[in-house]
């Protein structure tokens, strides 16, 4: 298995002094870091939300804001919190240490310091922030399909439900089941469906705008999110997959194999809760399954907008 290849990791320094960014850029110009700066805490609060940052380095004494309170407001914002940062501070009593420490912050370096420590500290750091990244990677990635799993698509159907409460946004919601998918396994075995599941997987996701979301939901079930989409052209969607996948012609092992795919689809509806538009979504596709399968349902009762 190749080795997974990282880009550049981003280290953020703060510090109202110029000369100590200098002097801090240039211990980490050596290690393969990409070495961004801000002078102030509303300066670092700002380089945070526009691009990834992957460690801070973070002074504490600087005019408007500390250095303290830049990090109260990282650790308060789920977007951020989980972005270690590094005090470098001349303030060296115990009592500041700990209140740095009890804020989130992973380290606390003193004044003056000795480089060679600081480098390997943020080395180390470093290190460990991508170790964490790749452990989150892969509790939300299907293994086998490489696409988001049910767990990453619970997190975001959520989110999408509270836009929609928030500010009105609709989405629809489509579930696709293989047809007869347990007779390839049982045929031909499980390496032959695995690369069946593979390729259908390859193929929705690369059809589907770069705004929609597709992940594996258990088995040979997917499921895709279509933010800001309606009913009506969320089902135009689903019949483009379901004529797509059943034109594909898989190729595993010695044998060409074409499936087919049932869908439902369902738009959630104002106040509905994301469980209710699955188990509506659900039902479209028992509805598709009963009506002989290789066809797209949604909810009845639902109005095409």
């Amino acid at each position: 298995m190749p080795m997974m290849e990282y880009p550049k990791p981003t280290v953020l320094i703060v510090d109202d002094a110029r000369e100590n960014i200098k002097i801090l850029a240039g211990l980490l110009a050596d290690d393969e870091i990409r070495v961004i700066f801000a002078v102030s805490g509303q300066a670092a609060l700002d380089k945070v939300e526009r691009e990834p940052v992957d460690l801070i380095l973070l002074d504490v004494v600087m005019p408007d804001m500390d250095g303290y309170e830049v990090c109260r407001r990282l650790k308060a914002d789920h977007r951020f919190r989980d972005i270690p940062v590094i005090f470098v501070t001349g303030r060296d009593s115990g009592e500041d240490e700990e209140l740095g420490l009890s804020l989130g912050a992973i380290d606390y370096i003193t004044k003056p310091f000795r480089s060679s420590v600081v480098r390997i500290r943020v080395q180390n750091h470093l290190n460990l922030r991508r170790l964490q990244q790749t452990l989150e990677r892969l509790a939300i990635t299907d293994p086998l399909t490489g696409v988001g799993n049910r767990r990453y698509f619970l997190d975001h159907i959520r989110l999408a439900q509270q836009r929609s409460e928030q500010n009105g946004a609709s989405f629809t919601l489509i579930m696709l089941d293989l047809d007869h998918f347990k007779l390839i396994n049982d045929g031909f075995g499980h390496d032959v469906g695995d690369t069946a599941l593979m390729e259908i997987a390859h193929y929705c996701r690369v059809r589907l705008r770069p705004s929609d979301l597709f992940c594996r939901y258990g088995g040979e079930e997917f499921v895709v999110l279509l933010p800001d989409t309606g009913l009506h052209e969320g089902k135009i969607i689903a019949e483009q997959l379901l004529h797509g996948i059943g034109a594909l012609e898989i190729a595993a092992q010695d044998l060409a194999l074409h499936l087919t795919a049932s869908f439902g689809v369902a738009q959630i509806e104002p106040g509905e809760s994301y469980s209710s538009v699955l188990i509506r979504a659900d039902q479209a596709l028992y509805r598709a399954k009963q009506y002989g399968r290789n066809r797209v349902e949604s909810d009845p009762d639902e109005k095409n907008n």
